[in-house]
């Protein structure tokens, strides 16, 4: 069956209509807005066959229908008009931002708020690393004959050290030669190739150093899995009580729940263009397989990206909410490359 002009123009509509109303729409309403005469009966038909190729669902017995999430990726991918943010629009979120994010060291924090409130969805933001940090170098350096301080440099430019004990003696000139051994086999790889490789290297070690050895092995890697760790704030989690779609007060609950308990898992996409739309079983995760995800993603700086996001229902305005979501990450990314990140605010007394 051909997916006509006149096929998409009605899919268009009805979710047009949809999103508007939130409820099935007929015939009726869509010959008020398609062009020339169109008789009912040739509408029902186009619908009956948008129906059955899997555009639409009818969800009553009545004739209206609703779209499904193949009708909207569809809608998304070819027949959304693109738009952009009126000049009030712009200069309301440039306010906000001037005006919320002043005086604070917690952007990210603070920005899912922001964006809740701006695109009127709960929602979420992502500081993640672009490419997993590994370490650059070891320094061990002795402090007296019970203990050392390992300074681990790490590839996005972090320096962290700690004071570790010394369980058995090492020889003069050990730290050097254990710091020459870490370099050249625990740099450039992640935390689970060092445990493989400290595995390996343990027949060709002696005891008094494979305990230090080990102890620095299971420092860096502990560092490793903190900076490759994704950071998530969440906001707005209540928006989901102004929509029909969660008025199922469990429904809602599992929502809530979900973007304040399991927010690690809400998707962060590492591929893609720089504007993301994830339609109901597109989300891998049960818990959003009935609800779309919008996100954005921007740099940060320092081998770091941000991502902003927001979960409403499948019936969401996807062009208004992809046009103010694309701005607010531009407008961060702004933000961060020329380094005008507010200060840090003073502690009040």
């Amino acid at each position: 069956m051909e997916l006509t002009d006149r096929k998409r123009q009605i899919l268009k509509i009805v979710v047009e209509e949809y999103v508007a109303a939130a409820e099935p729409v007929g015939s009726k309403a869509i010959a008020q807005r398609m062009p020339g005469k169109i008789s009912s009966a040739t509408i029902r038909n186009e619908l009956a066959d948008l129906t059955e190729m899997g555009y639409l669902e009818q969800p009553h017995t009545s004739a209206g229908r609703v779209p499904s999430a193949k009708g909207y990726r569809l809608y998304v991918n070819e027949l959304m008009e693109r738009r952009s943010l009126s000049r009030e629009e712009e200069e309301k979120l440039n306010t906000s931002l001037a005006e919320k994010l002043a005086g604070t060291d917690q952007v990210m924090a603070r920005a899912g708020q922001m964006v809740s409130s701006f695109v009127g969805y709960p929602a979420y933001t992502v500081a993640d690393h672009k490419t997993a940090a590994t370490v650059r170098r070891f320094e061990l350096i002795p402090v007296d004959q019970s203990s050392f301080i390992a300074v681990v440099m790490l590839s996005d430019s972090q320096v962290k050290s700690q004071l570790l004990p010394l369980q058995l003696p090492v020889a003069d000139g050990g730290l050097p030669d254990m710091s020459h051994l870490l370099n050249t086999h625990f740099t450039g790889i992640g935390p689970e190739d060092m445990n493989g490789r400290l595995m390996s290297l343990s027949e060709q070690v002696s005891g008094q150093w494979f305990l230090p050895l080990n102890q620095v092995v299971e420092y860096a890697g502990r560092l490793l899995k903190e900076a490759n760790s994704q950071e998530v704030f969440t906001g707005g989690a209540k928006e989901f009580l102004r929509f029909p779609e969660y008025r199922d007060a469990d429904k809602a609950h599992d929502l809530m729940t979900f973007m304040v308990d399991n927010k690690e898992q809400l998707p962060a996409p590492t591929e893609g263009g720089p504007v993301q739309i994830l339609i109901g079983p597109e989300n891998l995760n049960e818990a959003l397989r009935d609800s779309s995800v919008v996100v954005a993603s921007y740099d940060i700086g320092d081998n770091m990206r941000g991502l902003v996001g927001v979960v409403g229902p499948t019936r969401m305005d996807y062009a208004t909410v992809a046009a103010r979501l694309s701005y607010f990450a531009e407008s961060l990314g702004r933000m961060f490359g020329k380094n005008q990140l507010p200060p840090k605010e003073d502690q009040e007394t």
